[in-house]
């Protein structure tokens, strides 16, 4: 039993990934959609990707470092800006994967065209989405990466780590969405649990303040892979610590995990899409 599970968990996501590299122009065409369509119409158009973020950190920023005055503790003298900063980069790597968990659901469900086509590799849609999602995280981390140079610890070379840290965030959303995009097609009722989902996450993943506040009776909490992420990008790159590669690579194994998991679910399940759609 084991070892046809294994098999398919090391064979179906390296076909997928495979013809999705042989077909990576029409990801590339349908990852730029995704990203025009979301500005479409407005005024602003592209500049939303700057002020969605900016106005997300101005709301938590004053509610959790202006009322309630939390800190991270880590930098001496820590400023508004030093807590602003580790804010800042705690939510824009959680929305990065929270935002999978807002689309996901309906990205099946919503191109029911595509799913009569047998040749259209409906797995390219949920790959779409998520390079959407990295183009926004990347105008996000920018910023980030332009504050810490006013930081009272600057910015230096372990800035180079982020892409390091990014790519397990990038598997585990990638996996997650495959799953979620499958499933969605058979219980349409996941797009109304997700939000809820994501809030929790937001909560148990110690973006808005340090992960040593944790109770011990939620101890469990700390296991959390977003939680590490986020602890972990900040002493990083923010506060200059070593990086540590054991939690580093268990990251990469959930990463990895989740990915492998969700391409075999989406391939079992998406042989009876068309019967339901």
């Amino acid at each position: 039993m084991a070892g046809p599970l294994v098999q398919a968990l090391i064979f179906e996501p390296t076909r997928m990934i495979a013809g999705l590299w042989a077909r990576r122009g029409l990801v590339w065409q349908f990852t730029r959609r995704n990203i025009e369509v979301r500005h479409r119409g407005s005024r602003l158009g592209p500049i939303w990707a700057l002020l969605t973020p900016l106005s997300m950190l101005a709301l938590y920023f004053v509610v959790f470092g202006l009322i309630y005055g939390q800190r991270f503790g880590v930098v001496p003298g820590e400023t508004h800006l030093d807590f602003s900063l580790a804010l800042f980069l705690g939510l824009t790597l959680f929305h990065a994967f929270s935002e999978t968990l807002a689309w996901a659901p309906g990205v099946i469900v919503a191109n029911p065209n595509f799913v009569k086509k047998v040749v259209f590799p409906l797995e390219a849609l949920p790959l779409a989405h998520l390079g959407a999602t990295l183009f926004h995280l990347a105008v996000s981390l920018i910023l980030v990466l332009v504050g810490a140079m006013f930081s009272t610890t600057g910015l230096s070379a372990s800035v180079l780590w982020l892409p390091v840290l990014v790519l397990p965030l990038l598997l585990l959303a990638l996996g997650v969405a495959w799953a979620l995009a499958a499933i969605g097609v058979f219980v349409r009722d996941l797009g109304q649990v997700t939000p809820f989902a994501s809030t929790a996450l937001l909560f148990a993943s110690a973006v808005m303040y340090p992960p040593a506040k944790i109770p011990p009776e939620l101890g469990f909490l700390q296991h959390n892979p977003l939680l590490q992420l986020v602890d972990l990008s900040r002493r990083v790159v923010l506060w200059h610590e070593p990086l540590p590669w054991e939690p580093v690579l268990q990251l990469y194994a959930v990463g990895l995990g989740a990915c492998a998991l969700g391409a075999v679910l989406f391939s079992l399940l998406r042989r009876s899409f068309a019967e339901v759609l």
